[in-house]
């Protein structure tokens, strides 16, 4: 399994375990975040926004200029409280990972998570965006989450860019983000 897809996956158990505050980790390294988080379930949309599939609305156009010619099964997760996830996970040969995912959660809910740092506040094609890390990552230059703002949720981008990666290694992993949202959004319907 790729390290993105695996990335994808725990960034969904983190993240439902910060915003609903269960007390549970993502990997059992992580402490546990219950009383330091905001619970997502009182504004919460009941479904990830779904004006833009990421499995299937981005043009070929956008993966080919990224090199992203590897789509895995899809990246869909349910976390507890309500929490969803739906796209895909995409890999470059030698080079990043990105899970691209629509999610009921906000930009509100990321902002108000104890367990996430904001890094940058962006204005991505008209939509508010912020970037942040899991302020337990050891290695905030190879992992990056990015969420533009959508309807009811967001579009979240999460890159795995290990300095191990020959084709991506040397390239920050929120420039990598910033750039695939900066192609992502423009081809997000008004809206979505």
């Amino acid at each position: 399994m790729r390290v993105g897809i695996a990335l994808a996956a725990g960034t969904a158990a983190l993240m439902v375990a910060t915003l609903t505050g269960c007390g549970s980790s993502d990997s059992g390294d992580r402490p546990a975040t219950s009383g330091q988080s905001v619970s997502a379930t009182k504004t919460m949309a009941p479904e990830a926004p779904t004006g833009f599939d990421p499995c299937h609305d981005i043009p070929v156009s956008v993966l080919d200029s990224e090199g992203l010619g590897h789509q895995s099964s899809d990246a869909n997760s349910d976390g507890s409280g309500g929490v969803k996830w739906r796209g895909c996970s995409y890999f470059e040969d030698d080079g990043y990972g990105v899970s691209i995912r629509t999610t009921n959660i906000t930009l509100p809910m990321v902002r108000a998570n104890t367990g996430f740092k904001v890094s940058e506040e962006l204005n991505i094609g008209g939509r508010s965006a912020l970037i942040y890390h899991d302020t337990d990552q050891p290695d905030q230059r190879a992992f990056c989450l990015l969420n533009a703002e959508m309807k009811g949720g967001s579009l979240e981008i999460s890159i795995d860019n290990p300095a191990t990666r020959r084709r991506s290694g040397t390239l920050a992993s929120c420039d990598i983000a910033k750039e695939l949202a900066a192609k992502l959004v423009p081809v997000m319907p008004a809206n979505a």
